[in-house]
């Protein structure tokens, strides 16, 4: 059996297996043994019975704004809800926290638009762009595109009350199902 849960520093080695086989594809960034011992409290993994089979993390701009990054599945379980799920646990952790809204750049907006995210333009995120994006390779030619999910919507026609759930919309197949 699946279970959703913050990861712990026993994961560590897991998590730098499983997004570095993204990594090397270039389809998420590489990340390093000492960035994810740093920034472990920002991680959420998918343990089937002690095995860490897939990860997302949440990581924290500011009071209002928090991006998705290393969303990543088990190849060999792919299609099995597992992304879909862990988008729905770090959305659910961002409304908890009382976030407006969580972004994520990556190269398969499509999994992210059927999670019920919009594409959004990049430059409404500066602190991403000026703490992480210029110190990527990719930063003069990226080829990723930045989406967004709205927690609270910016509307004042709208009721200001928060939601008490955030519901994710069924996602698609993709690379981090």
């Amino acid at each position: 059996m699946v279970n959703i849960r913050k990861a712990t520093i026993r994961d560590v080695p897991m998590l730098l297996r499983l997004i570095n086989y993204y990594a090397a594809q270039r389809l998420l960034l590489p990340r390093s043994e000492s960035d994810l011992r740093e920034n472990i409290g920002d991680f959420f993994v998918a343990a089937d019975r002690g095995r860490v089979v897939a990860c997302g993390a949440l990581k924290l701009y500011d009071q209002e704004i928090a991006e998705i990054r290393s969303l990543c599945v088990e190849p060999g379980l792919k299609s099995s809800g597992l992304g879909r799920a862990l988008t729905g646990r770090l959305l659910s952790e961002a409304d908890r926290r009382g976030l407006k809204s969580v972004f994520a750049l990556t190269v398969a907006p499509e999994f992210f638009y059927k999670c019920g995210f919009q594409e959004a333009p990049r430059e409404k995120f500066p602190l991403k762009i000026w703490g992480d994006c210029v110190l990527c390779p990719k930063f003069s030619c990226c080829d990723e595109k930045t989406v967004a999910f709205d927690i609270i919507a910016k509307d004042e026609s709208t009721s200001t009350q928060r939601p008490e759930a955030v519901e994710v919309p069924a996602c698609w197949d993709s690379p981090y199902s």
